[in-house]
């Protein structure tokens, strides 16, 4: 396979167009998922712009039906399945652990968790054949750390976090090597997305905290672009000894280390601070009020 074949997932917006871009660009067979024709035209579109070119198959992950039939499509594409896959499909689900509902956690987890694993499932038995391939993950540091009003998109990046880590020890000895990205936020859309997807404010005993979070969530356009994960992606898939996990950004690496030894009592009230749910003590209110009038 020459050039080598690579699925990314997610591939109409945000860090899953990055990762299209760099890939095309870098010479790869990528073909894109996405979950509409429309979207589909407009990928090939930009990538035709930018020098480059991309192949399109509609899926939706968290569809067993739709991963099945796209899957067979893609094996058709490649000569029986893709070298590489690189999970980025994903979205966002904002609210308190009591406030999100059974079926809103189980989309959560489908798209964010189980899509991963099952795409997986079904491009693994030809890698193994082939004894070669690789499978990139893309989590987020809320996969190492938690932070209230996201627990439960937290928890699927957790999850995948570990599904992740089982998966690299158990392909490995058939030649297949798997990677975990791991980056910080980036301006991709997934925030200003997640404003609609805040529970009701009015029903909600975290209602004031919801309030202050949709005017932050639409109004995130200062974060850097995602080119960044593109990069650690490329690294993923060129390397030759790739490594487990690749955490993208100085805020990630920060987060996790300041996360690992802070003490818990230390860092939940940080967090706490940061999302609302509690405020400043008087004197740190003062002392923060004369750091900005400098």
């Amino acid at each position: 396979m020459n050039p080598r074949s690579v699925v990314v997932t997610g591939a109409g917006r945000g860090i899953g167009r990055a990762i299209t871009l760099e890939l095309a660009h870098a010479g790869f067979d990528v073909i894109g998922t996405v979950r509409s024709e429309d979207r589909a035209e407009a990928l090939r579109a930009e990538v035709a712009r930018s020098g480059a070119a991309v192949r399109t198959v509609l899926l939706d992950v968290a569809d067993p039906t739709s991963c099945v039939q796209a899957f067979t499509r893609i094996a058709g594409m490649t000569g029986g399945g893709p070298w590489a896959v690189v999970n980025n499909a994903g979205f966002a689900q904002p609210g308190a652990v009591e406030d999100v509902d059974d079926e809103l956690v189980r989309r959560q987890l489908e798209t964010n968790l189980v899509a991963p694993a099952r795409i997986a499932r079904l491009v693994l038995p030809a890698m193994r054949d082939r004894r070669t391939g690789r499978i990139v993950n893309v989590s987020s540091i809320a996969g190492r750390v938690s932070l209230p009003m996201l627990g439960w998109y937290c928890a699927s990046k957790r999850g995948l976090e570990s599904v992740t880590d089982a998966l690299r020890m158990e392909t490995e000895p058939f030649g297949v090597k798997v990677s975990l990205v791991e980056p910080r936020s980036y301006g991709t859309g997934i925030w200003e997305a997640g404003a609609g997807l805040l529970p009701d404010e009015h029903s909600s005993a975290y209602g004031d905290q919801y309030a202050a979070a949709e005017e932050v969530l639409r109004g995130v356009r200062h974060l850097p672009g995602p080119r960044p994960v593109a990069l650690a992606v490329r690294k993923a898939l060129t390397a030759r000894r790739p490594q487990s996990r690749y955490l993208v950004g100085g805020g990630a690496r920060s987060t996790a280390v300041l996360d690992a030894v802070a003490p818990t009592a230390a860092s939940d009230r940080v967090k706490q601070l940061a999302t609302g749910l509690r405020t400043a003590p008087p004197r740190v209110t003062r002392a923060l009020a004369r750091l900005r009038g400098r």
